[in-house]
């Protein structure tokens, strides 16, 4: 029996790797959009809320292929002081064309003279899974933690530079892959879904049983 595989709505070189690593214990194959030759699939993510982003990109994903079942996710980083900013724009926070380095500037630029009892911030994560069967579920999970006042570490991505993880005084870039993937948004975003993944692939091997 062909193992069952996972199909990632995203061309991020980094978050594939943290999702495939997080997901390694599981009996399926962790394939990005990319690895399908879908790299020019572009979703125009105009959702309002995370949960709108995830659903269209994992749904437009599930419409291209067949007998797979497909996870989206959408994340952002959420600070109390600027309203939420930049909340569902973080990707885009300073512009279309802006990368980490940039965005990480304009929060530093937004915050300035902020006292870091005031620099409360949450990463926050939503996947949306589709199933063999278009069934949508989705699942959240977030890290709390503060904005430094400049960029430490060089182990992540994103704004990990700048988030001081709660219970820690290091930034995600300083800890490292081993215990953000163990702490993270995202890593407790993932440990819901390999509860769902395993409920598909036990329902499904029932089902198989069934039939014969």
């Amino acid at each position: 029996m062909s193992r069952k595989k996972l199909i990632l709505s995203t061309g991020n070189l980094n978050k594939v790797k943290e999702i495939k690593y997080i997901l390694k214990d599981l009996p399926i194959d962790v394939l990005s959009k990319d690895d399908l030759g879908l790299k020019d699939l572009r979703i125009v993510e105009n959702g309002k809320t995370l949960e709108e982003n995830a659903i269209k990109k994992a749904s437009i994903l599930a419409e291209r292929v067949e007998s797979m079942v497909v996870m989206a996710d959408d994340s952002g980083l959420f600070v109390d002081y600027l309203n939420g900013a930049p909340g569902i724009h973080s990707a885009r926070y300073s512009g279309d064309n802006s990368n980490d380095r940039d965005n990480n500037l304009k929060l530093l630029k937004e915050l300035k003279g902020v006292p870091i009892e005031k620099r409360e911030a949450y990463f926050r994560t939503v996947i949306a899974l589709v199933g063999t069967n278009g069934e949508i579920t989705t699942l959240t999970g977030e890290c709390k933690g503060a904005i430094g006042f400049e960029p430490r570490g060089d182990k992540g991505f994103g704004y990990d530079p700048l988030f001081i993880v709660e219970g820690y005084d290091k930034t995600f870039a300083e800890l490292g892959e081993e215990v953000k993937n163990k702490i993270s948004h995202r890593a407790k975003a993932l440990e819901k879904l390999k509860n769902e993944i395993s409920k598909i692939l036990e329902d499904e091997d029932n089902e198989n049983i069934c039939s014969k």
